[in-house]
């Protein structure tokens, strides 16, 4: 099932589309129910071998018919337990009736539930479907649950999360494992749902793979090497510095020069075969000290960076780190709107009191701009997106790529990249520690590396930021944007 689903993700309307397909195709919806629950009681036996009781607490549609499955295969490994219920009984419908019915223990209200030691709770209240807040006898349970400190498996989605943001419904169960079907949701891998999630296992329940993808818009995924690493140059005899591109990182005035250093330097380490930074004359001697293999050129003005520009091997830049907010910046990305801009930082800030100026620089042809917001610099430009509290992080993100005509890194502990065309990719690998001054800069660098190396600028993103993870993770704990830099490799 890995290997021909992939990191593909669907969102929870897609999957109630998936589960009624394979239903209309002559799959048995109990056997899968039967599947789903039978994986859930097999990673409960597997993770608390030594558990004394099994508390299943049942919601009142198809999730807690998985749960009732899950309880009757856990009963008759001779394990201990106890079932509980939400709504009434007789309400049941469907298959979820009668997992109930061939389920022979006896189920209490869930409210009545308390915690001892010793129990680890299957939760099968609610799963991936909820879209509002979770009801009180549901979150006095959570509360309770989690002030017990009782390990939680979830079924298909931890109860009180919502499957395609990621957010908190009033409140969520933190699970230590949870087990999804056919493939993750959006909200496995969005914060503060990866958090709440624990461990995830996906069980192949039996649809196949051709429904799921039929079924799925095949636009939202993990941000994995299959999604861009065969477009990435190929290390051949006959390759040579200029083949593996030219960047150019624009650097600060004087006493504001490390971070396009930085960049820069992140820059070449990715494979860039030469990195100039373009530097004030008053930086230069400063720039000058701490360089070596990167270049340096003179470009005080938006005039000095015009004339440098009649040379066509100048196509792919970094502005933002460093660089300084206002008018000048805004020249220099004006001047920069027919080649590949990596726009970051104090670039992005310099466009608050009107975005649309520089969307409308870069809105011909194939996209050319890669911009990288933190979650503030996404607000100033995109304030109306960013104030949708209907939208989820990806959604945002698409919405934004469309009207900037950019490749979105939309930053954070969930890193969406987003493209005009409606693809986006949640990155995983990222470690906390990453989350340190400089980070950012380095990042700018990295994405500015695989641009001048031909990807388009979604791929280069999506590379860009998968990388500066995996720096991160060699770098470890305690990092600074020095020790990062140092562990920058290509792919």
């Amino acid at each position: 099932m890995a290997e021909k689903l992939g990191d593909l993700l669907l969102t929870p309307a897609e999957m109630a589309a998936v589960d009624a397909a394979a239903s209309d195709s002559g799959i048995a919806s109990f056997g899968l129910m039967w599947s789903a629950g039978a994986a859930v009681a097999g990673a409960a036996l597997r993770l608390y071998p030594g558990a004394l009781r099994f508390a299943v607490l049942c919601g009142p549609g198809n999730n807690g018919g998985d749960g009732y499955v899950a309880a009757r295969r856990l009963a008759e490994s001779g394990a201990e337990v106890a079932v509980f219920h939400l709504g009434d009984l007789a309400k049941l419908r469907g298959d979820a009736a009668r997992a109930k019915a061939e389920c022979a223990l006896v189920s209490q209200p869930v409210d009545v539930y308390i915690p001892t030691p010793g129990d680890v709770v299957i939760d099968a209240i609610f799963g991936a479907g909820l879209g509002r807040d979770v009801p009180s006898q549901v979150r006095s349970v959570i509360e309770q649950v989690t002030g017990a400190m009782v390990p939680v498996i979830a079924v298909d989605l931890p109860s009180g999360l919502d499957g395609r943001s990621g957010e908190v419904l009033g409140t969520a169960f933190r699970a230590a494992h949870t087990v999804t079907f056919m493939t993750r949701k959006p909200g496995h891998l969005l914060m503060p749902g990866r958090e709440l999630c624990g461990s995830v296992e996906v069980a192949d329940i039996g649809i196949p793979a051709r429904i799921v993808k039929a079924r799925s818009s095949g636009r939202i995924a993990e941000n994995t090497p299959i999604q861009w690493a065969h477009l990435l140059p190929s290390a051949k005899l006959g390759t040579h510095k200029y083949k593996r591109g030219h960047l150019v990182v624009f650097s600060g005035e004087t006493g504001k020069t490390g971070a396009a250093r930085m960049s820069a330097a992140a820059g070449l380490k990715a494979g860039a075969g030469l990195v100039t930074i373009a530097t004030p004359r008053d930086a230069m001697a400063e720039n000058s000290a701490h360089l070596t293999a990167v270049m340096l050129c003179a470009v005080d003005d938006a005039t000095a960076l015009r004339d440098w520009l009649a040379d066509e091997r100048l196509q792919t830049f970094v502005l933002g780190p460093g660089f300084g907010t206002g008018v000048k910046t805004r020249d220099f990305a004006a001047e920069l709107s027919g080649r590949h801009l990596v726009l970051d930082a104090d670039g992005i800030t310099s466009f608050r009191d009107d975005p649309r100026e520089l969307f409308d620089l870069f809105a011909e042809g194939e996209p050319h701009l890669v911009l990288t917001p933190h979650e503030g610099e996404f607000a100033r430009l995109f304030p109306d997106i960013a104030a949708d509290k209907t939208l989820s992080k990806v959604d945002r993100a698409q919405v934004a790529a469309k009207r900037a005509n950019a490749a979105i890194v939309y930053k954070g502990a969930d890193t969406v990249i987003a493209s005009p065309d409606g693809r986006a990719l949640i990155n995983t690998n990222a470690p906390v520690w990453l989350a340190t001054a400089g980070s950012g800069d380095i990042l700018a660098g990295i994405i500015g590396a695989y641009l001048a190396q031909g990807l388009p600028a979604f791929e280069a993103a999506a590379a860009g930021v998968y990388l500066h993870g995996e720096a991160g993770q060699r770098a470890g704990q305690g990092l600074t944007a020095e020790d990062l830099v140092a562990h920058v490799l290509p792919f």
